[in-house]
């Protein structure tokens, strides 16, 4: 036959707790017959393969054979095609048994985007059941559990990472952090590329200093304070990191998600013997996403698979910063992380990469109160120190949550001031970053 019709279902026609479901973007060059198409692909990733095979039943195949949900074009041609047309756009929804998956981030990805991503293919979400989701611990603190920890209630949050990236001591990042802390930053981490333990700035040593550092700057400014120690390693050394930076006194953890990979993630996230906050770093995610017809979104990536993996708060890439990424992207992909998922917590955002004061006003409209805003640069950079760059950031969110502008606030704070005469308003000029050229 033409089509299997064991592989095509409605959603009316299917038992949602039992499947999850998978949204695909395919762009395919003329001819195609995309029914054809769509069932191959259902095939490849569930029960079949390139003919029959004595095994595959129908009994198989009706428990674990995946099913065409949709099929939509854009535009919806339904008439005739246009004479001249080089190629069409489809929307493709599948669904994939539960039982096929288990609960587990490896064979998510191995289903629904495994052999097919050699295609010109693209998941672009991933709709799973309440029944699934409950699998899955997701975040142990979250937005609420962090704004508690911290006892922050309502405005947004402040990070700074370490600056440089590499090649400074334990001694020079607890005076790093000191300054930062000292100057309003709630939350210090270290820079992605930073080892998780390396003999010039070993784990515990760095530790040990900026903890220190925190502890004199909560009690000299009376605010908590919170340290993420990058615990990045070989999935083999990856808990015994953590266990050590815990050991050492860290209050938090960080981890570069998408090189360990989720299951590593949601492996010390679920840890019972982990109860600190845990950061996601997003490098490496633009390598499987950015490409516009093949990989992964990245607002599924940095959102409902970092939640489920257990981040309590997630850097992700600022529109306004220094990153290359769509308006659109990095809205959605705040708001994947912060909208309702079944039993997963909200996780906090943390737009990085090239932020500064003159971006607050502009991130926090789009993105609300709920939002950590994340600089490296503009702090231990700023003109006056880190101290001030740390208090330039404070006095930038609390010109937005009194309603005035940043030029007027300014003009009795010289840290803002200066933050302003150096980097200026992101709305007001042009792109500071060569990056984004």
């Amino acid at each position: 036959m033409y089509y299997d019709p064991i592989m095509f279902t409605c959603m009316e026609g299917l038992d949602l707790e039992e499947h999850m479901i998978a949204t695909y973007y395919m762009r395919a060059e003329m001819p195609v017959e995309v029914v054809k198409f769509a069932q191959a692909i259902a095939a490849e990733q569930a029960t079949g393969t390139w003919l029959n095979v004595p095994f595959e039943t129908p009994e198989v195949r009706k428990k674990h054979a995946a099913k065409v949900m949709g099929i939509y074009e854009v535009p919806a041609y339904d008439r005739e095609l246009p004479k001249d047309l080089q190629y069409r756009d489809f929307i493709i929804k599948i669904a994939f048994p539960s039982i096929n998956i288990g609960n587990n981030f490896p064979m998510i990805f191995t289903t629904l985007i495994g052999n097919i991503s050699a295609g010109r293919i693209k998941l672009v979400d991933i709709e799973f059941s309440q029944k699934y989701l409950k699998n899955f611990s997701g975040p142990k603190f979250g937005i609420e559990g962090l704004r508690k920890y911290l006892d922050i209630k309502e405005r947004p949050l402040t990070l700074a990472m370490i600056k440089p990236d590499v090649g400074w001591t334990p001694e020079q990042g607890g005076i790093m952090a000191y300054d930062a802390f000292k100057g309003g930053i709630d939350i210090v981490k270290d820079d992605e590329l930073v080892v998780g333990d390396s003999d010039f700035c070993p784990l515990e040593g760095r530790v040990k200093k900026i903890m220190d550092a925190a502890k004199r700057a909560e009690e000299e400014t009376g605010e908590k304070k919170m340290y993420t120690p990058n615990i990045t390693d070989d999935i083999i050394r990856l808990k015994d990191n953590a266990y050590r930076a815990l050991d050492a006194g860290a209050n938090a953890l960080m981890i570069n998600t998408y090189v360990v990979g989720f299951s590593a993630f949601r492996m010390i996230a679920e840890d019972p013997n982990i109860n600190v906050p845990i950061l996601s770093h997003p490098d490496y995610a633009a390598a499987q996403s950015y490409a516009p017809d093949t990989g992964v979104a990245i607002y599924l990536l940095w959102g409902k698979l970092v939640r489920m993996a257990g981040a309590d708060l997630a850097v992700t890439t600022n529109y306004h910063g220094k990153i290359p990424v769509m308006k659109d992207r990095y809205i959605q992909s705040c708001i994947a992380l912060t909208m309702p998922f079944g039993n997963i917590k909200p996780c906090f955002p943390a737009p990085g990469g090239g932020v500064y004061p003159g971006i607050i006003p502009e991130t926090i409209e789009e993105i609300g109160k709920n939002v950590i805003l994340a600089a490296g640069g503009a702090v231990h950079g700023h003109p006056l120190g880190g101290v001030a760059g740390g208090k330039a950031m404070r006095q930038a969110i609390d010109a937005v949550m009194e309603g005035i502008s940043l030029r007027d606030y300014a003009k009795d704070k010289p840290e803002l001031e200066a933050a302003i005469k150096a980097w200026g308003i992101s709305n007001e000029k042009e792109d500071l970053f060569d990056m984004k050229k």
